[in-house]
């Protein structure tokens, strides 16, 4: 595993960083985490059908995801959460701290990086750093220019919140 705090002042990202403790979904982080200006969001460890893609989707904590409206965007065969021996082989990570930040641990580029357009259009984002009991708030342009050192490049997609009025 990679030292995140040395590969972000390497790349001279800088970053604020909040102590908490573990934290396993978005509303224990809302709990934990002080009330900061940038985008909560949740990131999930996705696979197609096959196996063969890999895929980490960045959204908002607030939406509750329709994985078959993220296939049909993205072309992928039923996409699914990717299994904890998945997660750890490719990007690092255990469950609870899958993070944006863990693509450091993916020099391969074998998982494709999709951001939410709400979360692309954000000020600045939270993020763990490759453990649950911290939150680094990042800016957009300094969480874009991260994603550009890994190696990455993000597609950004549009999530819909299935629990949205009107998203049929």
């Amino acid at each position: 595993m990679s030292d995140i705090y040395e590969f972000l002042a390497t790349h001279g990202i800088p970053y604020e960083r909040y102590d908490h403790v573990a934290v396993f979904t978005c509303d224990e982080a809302e709990r934990a985490v002080p009330d900061i200006p940038a985008a909560h969001t949740k990131n999930l460890f996705l696979r197609d059908k096959k196996g063969q893609r890999h895929m980490l989707l960045v959204t908002l904590c607030s939406k509750a995801v329709d994985l078959k409206q993220v296939s049909d965007v993205i072309g992928a065969d039923r996409l699914s959460l990717g299994s904890p021996e998945r997660l750890a082989a490719r990007l690092g990570v255990t469950p609870g701290s899958v993070t944006v930040l863990a693509l450091i641990n993916d020099p391969e580029h074998q998982v494709e990086v999709l951001v939410d357009e709400d979360v692309w259009n954000a000020a600045s984002v939270r993020a763990h750093p490759l453990a649950n009991t911290a939150t680094l708030s990042i800016t957009q342009s300094d969480m874009r220019k991260f994603i550009e050192a890994t190696g990455h490049k993000a597609r950004v997609v549009k999530v819909r919140d299935r629990t949205a009025v009107g998203n049929g």
